[in-house]
């Protein structure tokens, strides 16, 4: 993934290397902070019609996924065309992409 690969040299250029533990910690900040402008927008749920998050909130989310993937020497592409194959089983067997758990 092009994407990824540009994170990893942004990583790499500013020295920004970190192990796959502070990356999951990076990645759930990011997407804490994402959940919290869905939520508040949203006044928690109460108006789910008017959803609001920000690109860059979004763009952050993505570069950590991003750089937790390329640490843990993860193809991102790879890994989606799995988990894309996973729902499609799941869709074609159960009419629904979740794993019932």
């Amino acid at each position: 993934m092009d994407e990824q690969r540009t994170v990893a040299a942004f990583v790499e250029e500013h020295d920004l290397e970190a192990p796959p533990a502070y990356r999951v910690l990076d990645l759930t900040s990011e997407v804490g902070e994402l959940a919290k402008e869905v939520n508040e927008s949203t006044a928690y749920g109460a108006t789910p019609a008017d959803v609001d998050a920000a690109a860059d909130e979004l763009g952050d989310a993505l570069f950590a996924l991003l750089a937790l993937a390329d640490s843990l020497e993860i193809d991102a592409d790879d890994a989606l065309e799995a988990a894309l194959a996973k729902y499609r089983g799941r869709l074609e067997a159960t009419g629904d992409p979740g794993s019932g758990e």
